[in-house]
């Protein structure tokens, strides 16, 4: 079958390695004029991600890439002493299989695995899809695909075209996100320097393989704000609004950063991640939210599932999709559920919730790791979540 895929960030290029080892014919298109590979924050491959990695032959480059932050220092109002927070510990007890890895270090990885086998067309989005899969481009020709899959992010195009409007599917959580580059110099190896306040938190952190140190802020709001998802000044300016007297020193970076990110925490949420030939992985339909629900190891699961399920049902893509709504939609829920929770967790609305906060993190990573790690084991609904989910060996059926 002829394959488009629109997106080249995470689930994009993981959807099409296993199409093409399937024996699909597969083009992605990016709005982007070539692969991303500035800015971006850290992201978490949890225990399915990593096995998945591991079958693509991708584990050692994800490995060299990867980056390891030792400890936090924790911050707060009125608390001249910081927390001192063992990261590792944590993590351990969280997951038996883990890694941390920049999100454009990842892309980067997963881009150069299938260049060589798959079509990649940059600098170009979707402009319409008909019910027969004619697509047509913004700049590119017609043409003719078999299917097409949205793995194109919170702001979907392909779920626009397919199912309408973005506000009829998706649903703020009341928080908000965002990334800045500032020089390397302002952080310290193996160290997030965090500064956490009663409904926001900010973290900087870097890497040894990095040239600069990233920012990452994250606050609630009582109602949405208004801004378009493209206008940087205006979110900049509205960044500084809500971080006003905290960080100062890292909010003066923002008029020259070389990258900077910002969006909602919002999650999807549809009845349907397939209409005709048209299907829907990562955050363009499972969106659990970004930074706390582990989105970039479901965009990788729900990539694979898809492509596994395509395989299974011998191209019979109505059969397929419902298989694969079929088999994640419980994780799913559960995936957003737990995000919910942790944007509450992260973003305490009193000086009590943030006094647990930091305290009790602190606490429980001065327990003996043997008695974090079981207390860890009581939630598995919860910090646990992301290694309970099997993946399958997805096999073509025998012709």
């Amino acid at each position: 079958m002829r394959v488009l895929i629109s997106g080249a960030s995470i689930a994009g290029p993981v959807l099409a390695y296993w199409l093409t080892r399937f024996g699909h014919e597969v083009t992605v298109v990016e709005r982007a004029p070539q692969p991303r590979k500035t800015g971006g924050h850290s992201v978490d491959l949890w225990r399915p991600a990593l096995d998945i990695v591991e079958r693509m032959g991708l584990l050692s480059a994800v490995r060299q890439r990867s980056i390891t932050t030792e400890r936090t220092l924790a911050y707060r109002p009125g608390v001249r002493r910081p927390a001192s927070i063992d990261n590792t510990k944590i993590f351990t007890a969280v997951s038996d299989r883990h890694l941390e890895i920049m999100r454009d270090d990842l892309s980067e990885i997963f881009y150069d695995a299938t260049r060589d086998t798959t079509e990649y067309v940059f600098a170009d989005s979707l402009a319409s899809i008909s019910e027969s899969g004619d697509v047509t481009f913004e700049h590119g020709r017609p043409r003719r695909f078999d299917l097409v899959i949205g793995a194109d992010g919170l702001h979907s195009t392909v779920r626009r075209l397919a199912f309408g409007p973005e506000s009829r599917f998706t649903d703020w959580v009341g928080a908000y996100l965002a990334v800045a580059s500032v020089p390397r110099d302002m952080a310290r190896d193996g160290v997030i320097i965090a500064h956490f306040d009663v409904g926001r938190t900010a973290m900087m952190y870097t890497a040894p393989h990095l040239q600069d140190a990233r920012v990452l802020f994250l606050f609630r709001t009582e109602r949405p704000l208004d801004y378009h998802h493209r206008d940087a000044d205006r979110q900049k300016t509205l960044l500084r609004e809500h971080f006003a007297g905290h960080v100062p020193r890292w909010l003066a970076e923002l008029d020259q950063t070389p990258s900077f990110y910002f969006d909602s925490i919002t999650q999807v949420r549809l009845d349907t991640w397939s209409r005709g030939r048209v299907a829907l992985v990562g955050d363009a339909g499972l969106s659990p939210g970004p930074a706390i629900g582990a989105s970039t190891s479901l965009a990788v699961l729900s990539a694979y599932v898809l492509a596994g399920q395509l395989a299974e049902a011998a191209g019979d893509h109505v059969r397929a999709y419902a298989a694969y709504q079929s088999e994640l939609e419980e994780f799913v829920q559960r995936s957003r559920a737990f995000a919910r929770g942790m944007a509450k967790t992260l973003l305490p609305s009193n000086r009590l919730g943030l006094s647990l906060l930091v305290n009790g993190t602190e606490l429980a990573t001065r327990l003996p790791s043997g008695m974090t790690r079981w207390l860890a084991t009581l939630n598995s609904g919860g910090v646990r979540l992301f290694d309970t989910f099997p993946v399958r060996d997805y096999q073509p059926p025998t012709p």
